[in-house]
């Protein structure tokens, strides 16, 4: 029988750093961040996050990244409160590139069009 619960951890800790960033946080470094996927392990022990912002600029992303390592300890804190998992695993966010990515390949085909 397949094991589905790390990815029911995983949608829950997505729902619930998105309700943390929105109504937690005051860093302003994070207020345009959305967490686009979790990936959970298997025990449960880490979970990394993937999260995109609007902005395009190199400095905004690096921003965001120091705001959300700076408040990694309040939403672990906060996830442990909401969840009613043994032990809150380990926090890591990564940039998620999937979405400038396909904006890369939707503007390429509608130029592929033009010509």
């Amino acid at each position: 029988m397949a094991n589905y619960r790390d990815r029911r951890v995983g949608q829950e800790i997505l729902k619930e750093v998105n309700d943390i960033l929105r109504k937690k946080v005051r860093d302003p470094r994070v207020e345009n961040v959305t967490i686009t996927d979790v990936h959970v392990t298997g025990d449960l022990q880490q979970a990394t996050i993937y999260y995109s912002i609007l902005s395009d600029l190199a400095s905004d992303k690096k921003k965001a990244q120091e705001g959300l390592a700076k408040a990694s300890g309040l939403i672990r804190r906060e996830l442990g409160h909401n969840l009613s998992i043994y032990k809150t695993p380990e926090l890591t966010f990564e940039l998620d590139e999937s979405v400038g990515y396909g904006n890369h390949i939707d503007e390429l085909l509608r130029n592929l069009n033009k010509d």
